[in-house]
């Protein structure tokens, strides 16, 4: 229950990011309800493999770097960890017509920005849930 809960809360922390980024992100779907949502979901799935399996790897390689900006490079790796989903969930590489996917647009400060939009809305939606969803 736990691990769907997180996923349900970082798919709305995506989909609520890319509502308030306007054009620059993008859920990209079918254009249905229900393919938005499962759009959202598949995301959501990448997105936490990503943080579950790289994040820790490119921490480990940055150390000194969190220490040398008292963990302003966090906001980096946020940052890296979004471009590398995108890259996964895009699907531009497999054809022409993505129909699926991330899709942020504008460069590296809207992945910065759009890093920043879901992990504010993750740390409010984890704190406004009651604790025995999430933890």
């Amino acid at each position: 229950m736990k691990l769907v809960a997180r996923i349900l809360i970082t798919a709305l922390a995506i989909g609520l990011s890319a509502l308030i980024l306007g054009s620059h992100m993008d859920v990209v779907s079918d254009g249905t309800t229900l393919g938005t949502f499962i759009a959202l979901v598949v995301v959501a799935v990448v997105y936490g493999l990503v943080h579950m399996i790289v994040k820790p790897i490119v921490q480990l390689i940055s150390f000194p770097l969190y220490i040398l900006t008292l963990g302003l490079v966090s906001l980096l790796v946020n940052t890296l960890m979004l471009w590398i989903t995108t890259l996964i969930t895009n699907q531009s590489w497999f054809s022409d017509q993505p129909n699926w996917g991330l899709e942020v647009n504008g460069g590296f400060w809207w992945y910065l920005l759009g890093a920043l939009v879901i992990s504010v809305v993750q740390t409010i939606l984890l704190a406004v849930l009651p604790k025995q969803i999430t933890e």
